[in-house]
Parts: structure tokens; C-alpha cells; sequence
């Protein structure tokens, strides 16, 4: 693989990761967003192949495993798998941008671990659980059952959090903004050793 470095934003879902990213991808032409292919079903209509998701059958998502085209994958949720593209990567450093991830926790720290020193990985964060359970219902998108579990799993990958290379609380969108422009500044513009 030809070489440029990976910025990995990660947290639970709700935290605000998503708005983040898009904001960086929109203020900075020389990041390319790294689409992951997943098993789940599309949400509503304004998610779109090729843009948001690959969204492949669990067949043809096994299939690409035993061909070894993931950099990482893992089953999320029961049934929903989730990966990394190799070829995903390799296309955006080919155009001779910086990769820029949108993934969950597991999925950040694979993705750090697999990139090292290339690699700038964020947690983003909620102040509380309670916040989180009020953004993840305003989204209107959970069901009670699925609000549940997200917030169960949201508990377990807060325990994460210090394995990243930066926190950062989302409490003040603008200030988190902000803070993430700052961050991706000084590490794109950082040599590489």
C-alpha cells in the first residue's frame, strides 16, 4: 500500500462522531472519508451506497473475509457486520489524501493498532449516559429495545477511552469543532517518522 496517514475518530453511537466528521470532510479537501461496508439494512432513504455504506449480503460479506480484504471487520450486533476495506484505503491515498475513519470503538482501536504511528486516534465523547440516551432519541431512529442495547454497549466502550491517543468530550458542539480542527491540523502537518 502507497502511504498517507489515518485520522480515526471513534465513540458510541449517539456521541456526535458522525457531525464531526462530515464538518472536517467539508473544511479540508485533502481528507478522504473512508466508507465501511456493513451487513445492516439502510437507514431510510438518505443513506446511500457506495457514499455512506457498501452494503453487502452477509454472504458476500464472508466472502471478502476469506479473501483477507479487511484491514478489520467484527460483528457489531448480532447478524450486523462491520469492516474496513483495504481497497477503501489504498483508493483515497491513491488520490493523494489523508484517510479519515467514522467507526466504532473496537473498530478504532483496530484500525489505531493496524496503523501506529500513521495514526491519530480520537474518542469522542458524551458528558453522560443520560445525555447520550436523549441525543439517541432525538435522532428517532431506536426503538426502546434498541435504545437499550445501545446504551448497555455505549457503558461498556466508555471503558475504552484511555487506549485512544485523545479524549474528546462533546459537550459544546462548536468548542468540539473546534477542537477537532486543531487536532487534525497539527497531525496532518506533523513529519512522519
Amino acid at each position: 500500500m502507497s502511504s498517507g496517514k489515518a485520522i480515526i475518530f471513534s465513540a458510541p453511537s449517539g456521541s456526535g462522531k458522525t457531525t464531526i466528521v462530515k464538518h472536517l470532510l467539508g473544511k479540508y479537501p485533502n481528507l478522504g472519508f473512508s466508507i465501511s461496508a456493513c451487513t445492516r439494512d439502510r437507514r431510510g432513504r438518505s443513506e446511500e451506497e457506495g457514499k455512506d455504506y457498501y452494503f453487502l449480503s452477509p454472504e458476500a460479506f464472508k466472502k471478502k473475509i476469506d479473501e483477507n480484504a479487511f484491514i478489520e471487520w467484527q460483528e457489531v450486533y448480532e447478524g450486523n457486520f462491520y469492516g474496513t476495506l483495504k481497497e477503501e484505503i489504498q483508493r483515497i491515498w491513491d488520490n493523494g489524501k489523508h484517510v479519515i475513519f467514522d467507526v466504532d470503538v473496537k473498530g478504532g482501536l483496530n484500525l489505531k493498532n493496524y496503523f501506529g504511528d500513521k495514526g491519530l486516534a480520537i474518542f469522542v465523547k458524551v458528558p453522560s449516559l443520560d445525555d447520550l440516551a436523549s441525543r439517541l432519541r432525538d435522532r428517532g431512529t431506536e426503538t426502546e429495545d434498541s435504545l437499550s442495547r445501545r446504551i448497555y454497549k455505549a457503558k461498556f466502550e466508555m471503558g475504552f477511552q484511555d487506549k485512544f491517543d485523545v479524549i474528546l468530550v462533546n459537550k459544546d458542539l462548536e468548542k468540539s469543532i473546534s477542537d477537532a480542527e486543531r487536532l487534525v491540523e497539527e497531525f496532518i502537518n506533523k513529519p512522519q517518522p
